[in-house]
């Protein structure tokens, strides 16, 4: 195996099996189209400057665009987690927004708020982790959005300002409107160096890092 650390195998048989749960509600035809028509998206668009980032610097982007209430992400999060343990500092971790539930945008805006503080990575990891506590309700999650903002130590009033900050909202929508324009209709969707991968297994997420760090 060419990588230097490779995935648990507990992890890869996790993550198949969500893999192919997934393609199954895909249709191939408009996935393919929609694959076509992100190929080589524009840095810019699939990138931009305000986009929060897991790491940063690395030879290799990786992108996710995500929904914090999304059951496949949920599900895939810890392969991903394990992706970015194996390859460090050599990859950018990219996180997007396509929010699809009815407490995905104030999830997202939690993640952003934390994000202004620098604690973006670890209210990511709060909303996947307690995801069982809040995610999927008919009501919204503010206040348990605030409550993890708290256990993380941040400056409350300041957080409060960004999490309603229009601002922030703004963000949030230009990324699911690039999400649009780039033909993502569904979480997770990934790509490295500007190309949108197809995955049914987690070798098809790590092989394209390989050959872009090789390349």
């Amino acid at each position: 195996m060419s990588r230097s650390v490779k995935l648990t195998l507990g992890l890869i048989a996790v993550a198949a099996v969500v893999f192919a749960g997934f393609v199954i509600f895909l249709d191939p035809k408009e996935d393919q189209a929609d694959s076509s028509e992100a190929t080589g998206a524009a840095t810019g668009q699939l990138v931009r400057e305000d986009s929060p980032r897991l790491s940063e610097g690395g030879e290799a982007v990786f992108v996710e665009y995500l929904d914090f209430e999304c059951e496949a992400c949920l599900s895939l999060y810890p392969a991903v987690e394990e992706i970015r343990a194996a390859y460090g500092d050599r990859v950018t971790f990219v996180v997007r927004y396509l929010p699809l539930h009815g407490n995905s945008v104030e999830a997202a805006k939690a993640a952003e708020a934390a994000g202004e503080q620098g604690e973006f990575e670890a209210m990511y990891k709060a909303l996947f982790e307690n995801a069982d506590e809040w995610s999927h309700q008919e009501t919204s999650q503010r206040e348990a959005f605030f409550g993890y903002a708290e256990e993380l130590g941040l400056d409350m009033e300041r957080f409060e300002q960004v999490y309603d900050d229009p601002a922030t909202l703004a963000r949030i929508e230009q990324s699911a409107a690039d999400a649009e324009a780039l033909g993502v209709t569904s979480t997770p969707t990934f790509f490295v160096d500007g190309e949108r991968l197809e995955p049914t297994r987690v070798e098809d997420l790590t092989d394209p890092l390989d050959a872009a760090l090789e390349g």
